[in-house]
């Protein structure tokens, strides 16, 4: 959106962590996984005029979009890249922005290059987190579960060449920038933004690759909270 879009109240459950509104959302805007949609229900916005990206999680319109509700919100200056405060979640459980690491069409097929990390999934995770990361949400102490923030990369050793175009561009991309946990949810998951131009047969050639084909490379600085 511009700046010109009109902004609505949003009221948080998770107040204390989220940044207060308004939020300029419009009446229309999408929701993942639909209006009613049982999942994270994420809402992006991005003010191309102010340089600001949005974000809520679990976002529900209260009278036709005139006010919004969420479980959590966040403002990101994209001018500055200002972190969330230590240990403040996001609409990311690891309370980094969703926007920076989604696959996009347009750099995926369209410009044919992704150059920055993608994030991904894990239905278990540590109660912890690595820088930029600022939150945690796990469920285990384990030190062998991942925690938030832990980045990993594609083994330059995984051949990629015989994959579709757009794949062999994000999985190189996983090999130069990697892949960091954002959330918890299903077992190195990637996300996209949505676009009806992808071609979902050649996406679904990415499961061909495992988590064996990955290795850790960023656990510096990890922060496990009392």
């Amino acid at each position: 959106m511009d700046s010109t879009q009109p902004r609505v109240p949003v009221s948080f459950s998770y107040a204390s962590e989220s940044d207060p509104g308004p939020y300029p959302i419009p009446p229309n805007v999408p929701i993942e996984g639909g209006s009613a949609s049982t999942g994270d229900r994420h809402v992006i916005v991005v003010d191309v005029d102010a340089w600001k990206l949005y974000e809520l999680f679990d976002a529900r319109p209260v009278n036709g979009g005139a006010s919004w509700t969420a479980g959590s919100g966040a403002v990101f200056d994209l001018a500055t890249g200002a972190l969330r405060p230590d240990g403040w979640t996001s609409a990311d459980a690891a309370g980094l922005p969703i926007f920076a690491g989604l696959a996009r069409y347009d750099e995926a097929v369209t410009t044919g290059a992704i150059t920055h990390a993608l994030r991904f999934t894990c239905p278990v995770t540590r109660r912890a987190y690595v820088p930029p990361a600022r939150h945690e949400a796990g469920s285990t102490n384990s030190v062998y579960a991942p925690p938030m923030g832990m980045r990993v990369r594609l083994k330059v050793s995984v051949d990629i060449s015989g994959y579709p175009a757009e794949d062999r561009v994000m999985l190189q991309a996983l090999k130069t920038y990697g892949m960091y946990v954002a959330d918890n949810g299903g077992p190195f998951f990637l996300s996209g933004a949505p676009d009806p131009r992808w071609n979902d047969a050649n996406i679904d050639q990415l499961k061909q690759i495992h988590g064996s084909d990955f290795e850790v490379v960023r656990m510096t600085g990890l922060v496990v909270p009392p």
